[in-house]
């Protein structure tokens, strides 16, 4: 965390934080691991593993338990049919191919403007951001807890949105807020100004993207690949999404100090007004629809 630029190396291993609360902050890591272990074990297989398996009875009952027994024959259905595609070999250059080009592309952009939307920029530098709006050492600190808190509160709220307010909206959403508080986030650091303003509209900013772009993003490129394709599709995104979270944290030290941080954070703006339209254009609603319905709407394939 954050120290005063005076502290000794000395004043800095006597300290608490030195001595034991490094030791308590990773210690605390184990209690989220273990009820993650415990409730993976009332988890049951997924229905389509189990029918690519040939275990398609069992398939069948985990979705009953999910939807009921109609839900459950139906579903079962397109997943068999489905799988006969998926047994085939399927290379990276496939991926280029007229028919799958379009859907790739809208899963790397979905990844890469996730991260380019700017918002990892005040968790990875939130020291630095806080410093440029005047606040003293003891106060980013409190910040920078006041963050985490809004950031928890923001995904669990997302938890119960996700399949209520639907995926498109709440992307949507998103973009367009980022966008309107980036850019009043530039105007207040180019009219110099400091504390509670700046405070906030980082606060709000964190809720935004902890609502919609956060899960939203994760749940898109876990959806939008056809069946066939989806375990290399998806390798394809994610490590597009690493490498732009790479990019923005090594570039924003270079801007701001280049452009300073109102052009900054007007150019990460710019970037949400982007995706807003881009995915206002082109992307489909999945919430609701299976994989096999939402594949056959963006390949073309008829029902």
């Amino acid at each position: 965390y954050p120290l005063p630029d005076e502290a000794t190396a000395a004043q800095i291993a006597g300290s608490w934080a030195g001595q034991v609360g490094w030791r308590w902050m990773f210690a605390a890591t184990a209690v989220p691991a273990m009820v993650f272990v415990v409730g993976m074990l009332f988890v049951p297989e997924s229905p389509r593993w189990l029918t690519k398996s040939g275990q398609p009875d069992q398939a069948q009952t985990v979705l009953a338990r999910i939807g009921g027994y109609a839900y459950a024959k139906a579903t079962l259905a397109d997943i068999q049919a489905t799988l006969i595609n998926e047994l085939q070999k399927v290379n990276y250059r496939e991926l280029l191919s007229p028919q799958l080009r379009k859907i790739q592309i809208l899963g790397v952009a979905l990844a890469v403007l996730q991260q380019w939307s700017g918002i990892n920029v005040i968790f990875y530098y939130a020291k630095d951001v806080f410093h440029e709006a005047g606040f003293k050492v003891a106060d980013i600190l409190i910040n920078i807890v006041c963050i985490g808190s809004v950031n928890l509160i923001a995904t669990l709220v997302a938890m119960r949105t996700v399949d209520r307010w639907g995926r498109r909206p709440l992307i949507l959403l998103g973009y367009a807020g980022l966008a309107v508080l980036f850019g009043i986030l530039g105007l207040e650091f180019a009219l110099g100004g400091r504390g509670i303003q700046v405070l906030l509209l980082v606060l709000a900013a964190i809720a935004c993207y902890a609502m919609s772009l956060a899960p939203i993003t994760w749940v898109l490129i876990s959806e939008i690949f056809p069946n066939r394709i989806r375990g290399t599709a998806m390798s394809v995104a994610v490590a597009s999404l690493w490498i732009a979270c790479f990019v923005l944290t090594e570039t924003f030290p270079i801007l701001r100090e280049m452009l300073g941080p109102a052009i900054t954070f007007w150019l990460y703006a710019v970037i949400c007004l982007f995706g807003f339209v881009l995915f206002k254009r082109r992307l489909p609603e999945t919430k609701g629809r299976t994989l096999e319905q939402i594949e056959r709407e963006l390949t073309g394939e008829p029902h």
